[in-house]
């Protein structure tokens, strides 16, 4: 059947026709913690609402103890034997665990990989300022991906790519370490430089 106008509803996804494209919206699903009488395992143990263990009790028992305490028993670790559920108001315990990973995310640092290229002939004014370029991407915590590409006839002599690679590894040898040694692919040598462990 065609539908030409309009939308057509079914509980797993809605087809929206407009002029000749179709779209298929399936619904999100957003995986919640489970609370309160959304738990139903027979035994759990209880963390209250001061962070302190209460014991291993049923889940009926344990929905009693937070009706008393005016809170959500929330299911904090389901895989954990028994599973693990705390006392605590439900609203407060998820706008507290949004800003704990926000903090967290906030705090990583993305390792990226720079790269440097160098050429068989790179005097040596040049050289120096791409190994400055390699200390200031290490410094940064980045990886280094250092490349030769090779030209025309240059492909005769890939040993002068593995004496180039190995002299910018030399005078990278004290701020970083060589992660992947040079190999040609293709027509190109790579080399990977990373930083060095701190001791």
């Amino acid at each position: 059947m065609i539908f030409h106008a309009g939308s057509f509803d079914c509980p797993r996804f809605m087809i929206f026709h407009c002029k000749t494209q179709w779209w298929r919206c399936f619904p999100i699903a957003v995986k919640e913690l489970q609370i309160n009488e959304q738990i139903r395992d027979s035994e759990v143990r209880v963390i209250d609402a001061a962070g302190q263990q209460v014991g291993i009790m049923s889940s009926k028992e344990a929905q009693k103890l937070a009706d008393e305490s005016g809170l959500d028993l929330i299911k904090i670790a389901p895989h954990a034997v028994p599973p693990v559920c705390r006392i605590a108001d439900y609203g407060k315990y998820r706008f507290e665990q949004a800003k704990r990973e926000k903090e967290a995310k906030k705090n990583q640092h993305v390792v990226d990989v720079k790269e440097v290229r160098l050429g068989l002939n790179t005097d040596i004014g040049d050289f120096n300022t791409k190994v400055n370029h390699a200390a200031r991407f290490i410094q940064q915590g980045d990886r280094v991906k250092v490349s030769i590409r090779f030209r025309g006839r240059e492909m005769a002599h890939p040993e002068l790519g593995n004496e180039s690679m190995k002299r910018f590894a030399d005078a990278c040898a004290e701020f970083a370490v060589v992660e992947k040694q040079a190999k040609l692919e293709g027509r190109s040598m790579i080399m990977f430089l990373s930083p060095k462990p701190a001791k």
